[in-house]
């Protein structure tokens, strides 16, 4: 279930809302009780992409939102395409082993390529663009630590990519030449549009015979003696099993889940489209970027030309362009030619981190499945994730799928998280400092 704030007709103010196509489907709340196999509460990506992977195995499907699809940060996101997940190829293997380990890192290594394929299978238009990602590094430190070792583990499992001097990081991504000491081009990753790509896959799920209610918020969920029962406001929907998919904006619906998540707010910012002389200078390839800060900087070029700019803020759904002065600041020390004060948007969403910075894929109980914390990541490894669970409440054993299945873990003291965010915000900060200096 999602929060009471999620009960909106209406899509936030931003770049993606602005500029989304399709548009949004034709979808209703939930009018009269319902009997479905499966439900799929969420429908950002990995709600959809479960229900997507249910559909193309022959299950009954039915999908609810107490919004409308990508309402939440699937649609609000950066729209950067990145395989693989946060910790690299022998970390995997160090805390799974060789077998579960070496299929995680083949399953997640070909996160975008999921995307991709989710793309043109059913001939989704968001502007997919498989332009390539670049992993910055804002000091030596970080370079020689985390760019260098991640390009060599994941060069060892095939992947395609280049180790970037100073000189060239600097001429593909436009700023000035002392900015990065180098960085990773890994070119299996993109970009796209994320709201387009989440209504693409609601049309997707739609298509193939699903049912989706929106403005249907799960209030309550009873376990009965053959499945389940989801209370939506006056309503019922009996299902054999159900799947949560509700990511940064899990609330109460099932007990103690909320407490294993992080909700992070993550600002961005989009100036007017480019002038011709700065499109050529300023991200040409069209690449994603990410750099290696700890309170994260990622930043691209949209299909209209704009320049988008992202990164941690305190700001919660509905940021003022006022707000935006600190991510104004840093683009304008990455970008000096840049002119960051003629913005068009700014808005944020909901990241949900975990203890770990590992997605979690839980049975709750017989019959319930999620899956929970993209950790920033949401366009490939909600993709992947939302498959993998797919497979899980379709019947698949929990050790054939490329991905533990956990208890949940909360976090100690989750009620003080808004404090300790803070805090640790500022420790960050000190020590990108210090990795830059």
């Amino acid at each position: 279930m999602e929060t009471k704030e999620l009960r909106k007709s209406q899509l936030p103010k931003s770049l993606w809302a602005a500029t989304a196509i399709p548009a949004a489907p034709e979808i209703q709340p939930l009018a009269t009780d319902i009997r479905t196999e499966i439900a799929v509460i969420g429908s950002g990506f990995v709600g959809l992409n479960a229900a997507l992977r249910l559909l193309e195995r022959g299950h009954q499907v039915v999908v609810l939102d107490a919004a409308q699809p990508g309402w939440g940060a699937s649609g609000r996101n950066g729209g950067q395409i990145i395989a693989g997940l946060k910790h690299d190829p022998d970390k995997l293997e160090s805390l799974f082993g060789p077998d579960l380990g070496g299929r995680m890192i083949a399953a997640f290594g070909a996160a975008a390529d999921q995307v991709f394929e989710r793309v043109e299978t059913y001939g989704i238009d968001c502007h997919a663009e498989r332009s390539g990602w670049i992993y910055a590094a804002h000091g030596t430190k970080p370079l020689h630590n985390l760019v260098e070792p991640r390009h060599r583990q994941w060069q060892a499992h095939g992947a395609g990519g280049t180790l970037l001097t100073a000189a060239q990081i600097s001429e593909l991504v436009g700023c000035a030449p002392d900015t990065y000491a180098g960085g990773w081009l890994d070119r299996r990753g993109g970009v796209l549009q994320p709201l387009s790509y989440c209504r693409g896959l609601a049309q997707a799920v739609l298509a193939k015979g699903g049912a989706i209610y929106c403005q249907t918020s799960a209030t309550r969920l009873v376990e009965t003696t053959d499945g389940w029962t989801v209370s939506a406001g006056r309503f019922q929907i009996r299902a054999d099993k159900v799947v949560l998919a509700t990511n940064a904006h899990t609330d109460q619906l099932w007990p103690g889940l909320s407490r294993t998540i992080v909700p992070v707010t993550s600002f961005q910012i989009a100036t007017k489209p480019l002038k011709a002389n700065l499109s050529k200078t300023i991200l040409p390839g069209n690449q994603g970027v990410t750099d290696t800060r700890r309170l994260l900087v990622y930043y691209r070029r949209d299909h209209t030309g704009r320049f988008v700019i992202g990164g941690r803020s305190p700001v919660d759904d509905d940021p003022q362009f006022s707000d935006a002065g600190s991510i104004q600041r840093l683009a304008n020390r990455l970008f000096p030619q840049l002119d960051m004060s003629e913005l068009n948007f700014v808005w944020s969403g909901r990241v949900a981190i975990t203890k770990d910075r590992f997605p979690h894929l839980h049975i709750l109980a017989p019959k319930l499945y999620t899956a929970i914390g993209c950790n920033g990541r949401g366009v490939a490894v909600g993709t992947v994730m939302g498959q993998v669970l797919g497979d899980l409440a379709a019947g698949a054993e929990p050790a054939s799928v490329p991905f533990p299945v956990t208890a949940p873990a909360p976090f100690h003291l989750h009620g003080l998280r808004q404090a300790g965010i803070f805090a640790l915000s500022r420790f960050y900060l000190l020590l990108d400092r210090l990795d830059a200096a």
